[in-house]
């Protein structure tokens, strides 16, 4: 049974623009995840062994739940079972108990079902603890790392959690977390939140006890079990903030990771509201290839991060990691659909730091590389939409769109209510989602109530459709003006915008701005002439010369 969000998105004012949006008046959706809604999961207490012996993990958690609806009987985990398919690894269940007894419980289609045997009350607690072994097929990578030591992290993205923990693995139920890790001696163990027991067991073997009081969802978890180099490098607003690296990776590590972090915090706290975690220890990660992941209040890094040069490139991975931290973790997306208000917030604030920090340029070359980015995706999936109806692999939720369409639509939104606007509307969805879950229509409605702006069109047309507008744009001078003919020419999809254009001298400067409203017509271009006075000789024109604009464009002389 798939539980879908009904988003409302009332098409009356867009309908006239494009016959290939919606023609309902409401449009749903949601993904394949058999979501509860009668079932608030509070917290767990994950208590795991883990050892050099063999790549099984024994663990112990506890959950415990409100429930929310009457005449429920039953609680259920998600957690990937022992099969052939996954050459025989898995988890296996051994006891499942509640209050001392002992539970009746299945384990099938890699769902725990545990049979609380009587029909709980609506406002009630319960109490479940499941005991499991196995060797995780995949979720948490045991291996060695580049330097051949054995190492054990976490890859939950997106819903790999439940190869080797016991919990509801979706982002619109959060929970505080526990995380009681026993390793042999010789390892450091990093997890969400904070320490509040070490202890040797005198049987080489350590015990480390995390504590992260924040609700959180079950993607961020994270643990790192590893032979580690930890520098307590700063602190901001009484927040610690640590590096995490390999042993061999001391020097480089620490100096690679002292910058920005402090920055980032005292720069995203002022803009957008308050940092949720009591600690930022960024971690090096052998389960972390590609960049980084947003695990919560240890953001991990792939360990070709480090390098002793403070490569550019890596601090900016580090900046956007942290942007999770607020967008994505501190506020998460209702359901799977809403990803890119983690992944675009992410992109885009990053970009804003770059600006606070580099200067104007560089935030220009960002959004820049961003909008190289969508128009070639488009070139080859041009009905690709950021909001999809419905989504069905839960470990396929992202991609490239997420990130830089996202930012693009932040961007031009902040573009059209301006900045003192667009940053109170955020400033008030963030107040209001911190540690929750947001849709987003929710995002929609702070920012038309800060601005007093009708944005219905402008979600429509950027994020529940697909493509980006496609321009044809002539231009020519005659007896002192200068024209422009403009036309919209995808085959689909139509989009209300205003382009920019200004004609540049000989002498390289460029006239004023003409502004041309466009608006495209599905496959049927429609033209928009424009002209100007020109003060000097035209060598050619620049569009979007303030890059407020994402589209494609060619243009031709007219001779």
């Amino acid at each position: 049974m798939t539980t879908r969000l009904l988003y409302s998105l009332t098409l009356s004012g867009v309908l006239a623009l494009s016959g290939a949006l919606a023609s309902a008046s409401a449009q749903e959706y949601g993904d394949s995840y058999p979501k509860n809604p009668g079932i608030d999961i509070l917290g767990y207490v994950f208590r795991l062994a883990v050892s050099d012996d063999s790549d099984s993990v024994s663990g112990v958690a506890t959950t415990t739940a409100r429930y929310l609806e009457s005449g429920q009987r039953e609680l259920r985990l998600d957690l990937i079972q022992r099969s052939e398919e996954f050459d025989g690894k898995g988890m296996t269940v051994s006891r499942v108990e509640s209050e001392g007894q002992d539970l009746a419980f299945r384990h099938e289609d890699d769902q725990i079902f545990i049979d609380l045997g009587r029909a709980i009350e609506p406002g009630e607690l319960v109490e479940v603890t499941v005991s499991y072994s196995g060797e995780p097929a995949a979720g948490l990578v045991i291996g060695p790392n580049k330097y051949g030591d054995r190492t054990f992290f976490s890859d939950n993205w997106s819903s790999r959690v439940r190869n080797w923990l016991p919990v509801v693995d979706h982002p619109s139920d959060k929970a505080t977390t526990e995380m009681v890790v026993v390793a042999p001696s010789q390892y450091q163990v990093a997890s969400n939140g904070s320490v509040i027991e070490t202890t040797d067991l005198g049987d080489g073997t350590r015990r480390t006890h995390y504590s992260n009081p924040v609700r959180t969802a079950t993607w961020l978890y994270f643990v790192g079990v590893a032979q580690f180099a930890v520098q307590q490098v700063d602190t901001y607003d009484g927040i610690p903030i640590e590096t995490w690296v390999y042993r061999q990776d001391r020097d480089a590590g620490f100096y690679d990771f002292a910058e920005p972090s402090k920055k980032v915090l005292a720069f995203y706290s002022d803009l957008i509201g308050p940092y949720v975690n009591d600690r930022l220890a960024n971690i090096v990660s052998n389960a972390t290839p590609g960049g980084g992941m947003e695990a919560a209040s240890t953001p991990a890094y792939s360990d070709r991060s480090v390098s002793g040069t403070r490569d550019r490139g890596w601090q900016h991975v580090i900046i956007h990691e942290i942007a999770h931290q607020w967008f994505g973790n501190a506020v998460t997306g209702s359901t799977w659909n809403d990803v890119w208000l983690s992944e675009g917030f992410a992109t885009y604030y990053t970009l804003l730091f770059r600006e606070h920090l580099y200067g104007h340029d560089d935030f220009i070359e960002g959004l820049n590389g961003s909008r190289r980015t969508v128009t070639d995706f488009y070139e080859n999936d041009f009905d690709f939409q950021i909001v999809r109806a419905y989504i069905e692999d839960l470990n396929s939720v992202s991609g490239s769109m997420m990130y830089h369409k996202g930012a693009w639509v932040l961007h031009m939104l902040r573009d059209r209510l301006g900045a003192e606007a667009y940053d109170e509307g955020i400033r008030a969805y963030y107040a209001e989602f911190i540690n929750e879950n947001a849709a987003t229509a929710d995002l929609r409605r702070h920012l038309e109530e800060a601005s007093g702006q009708d944005l219905e069109a402008f979600f429509a047309q950027w994020l529940f459709q697909g493509g980006i507008p496609r321009l044809e744009i002539e231009w020519w001078t005659e007896n002192g003006e200068g024209h422009v003919s403009l036309r919209q020419v995808q085959e689909s999809y139509s989009f209300d915008i205003e382009v920019d254009i200004a004609f540049r001298y000989s002498d390289g400067s460029l006239s004023e701005v003409l502004q041309l409203q466009s608006r495209g017509n599905n496959g049927s271009p429609r033209t928009t002439d424009g002209s100007m006075s020109v003060t000097d000789e035209v060598v050619g024109v620049v569009i979007d010369p303030g890059t407020r604009l994402l589209a494609t464009w060619q243009v031709d002389e007219r001779r």
